[in-house]
């Protein structure tokens, strides 16, 4: 007698691909602390080589990007310090954190091409709002027609300014607590800044990912590379109320 396979729910699935990618992370951390010559590498990859075949088998059964987000990946790939870019999975897992905590409006620094902004606004409903930072108009404007191809340029919310401008823009306006995620890729010198001013702004169960030299991590100002590790985060966050630092290591879950 055969018994019908149960099939899991959409957010057991994501958060399932979510622990997997999360697992990959923690294990090429792992491996970067043990292995030296990885960090003489220009790149200082904390995760395996792309050519990994575990690595390759975990994209190739976790991957699900949407075909402009896809093309838009390569087509920043092209563009000067294109290679500097948030990679495919981490888009991927950010995205999966957004859907799970039923995000609605997402912040989003660093704006380059718009590739993580579509990645975020692709995991939004209808509704959702992505306000997304750059000072440089061009890049940006390489991008949009893949929003547009998405039918995901309503939700992004451009400002070209400093982010530290909008940020406080967004405060004096009300904004403060209605943030769901908060995702901060630009210049490293005001992390700590933007490390503050995303905390306003996030709701109680928001998510702040913050990127640093192709890894997803905190970083705040403070150390020889311009920012601090994650112990010296945990100094910052744990005498504060309300804040974790332990989900996936490397975002704040704000309680």
């Amino acid at each position: 007698m055969t018994h019908p396979v149960s099939r899991l729910s959409m957010p057991v699935a994501l958060a399932l691909g979510s622990a997997a990618l999360g697992a990959a992370f923690a294990t090429g951390l792992f491996l970067g602390r043990r292995s030296p010559s990885w960090r003489s590498r220009p790149e200082r990859r904390l995760l395996p080589p792309e050519d990994d075949p575990l690595w390759q088998y975990l994209l190739s059964r976790s991957m699900r990007e949407h075909p402009a987000l896809r093309s838009l990946r390569q087509l920043t790939l092209e563009q000067p310090q294109g290679d500097s870019m948030m990679t495919c999975e981490q888009a991927q897992l950010l995205a999966n954190l957004a859907r799970l905590i039923k995000a609605k409006k997402a912040l989003d620094l660093g704006t380059f091409t718009g590739y993580s902004a579509l990645a975020l606004a692709l995991a939004l409903p209808p509704s959702g709002r992505v306000v997304t930072c750059e000072v440089d108009a061009e890049p940006p404007e390489l991008g949009r027609p893949l929003w547009r191809q998405a039918e995901e340029e309503h939700k992004i919310d451009l400002r070209l300014k400093p982010a530290l401008e909008t940020l406080d823009e967004l405060l004096a306006g009300g904004e403060a607590g209605t943030f769901d995620m908060a995702v901060v890729d630009a210049d490293k010198e005001n992390c700590a800044a933007y490390y503050e001013r995303c905390l306003q702004l996030l709701r109680s169960g928001g998510v702040l990912a913050i990127l640093s030299e192709g890894h997803v991590r905190f970083l705040l100002s403070g150390s020889e590379t311009g920012g601090k590790t994650r112990s010296d985060n945990r100094e910052r966050t744990s005498g504060r109320p309300g804040l974790s630092t332990d989900m996936l290591c490397f975002t704040i879950l704000k309680n």
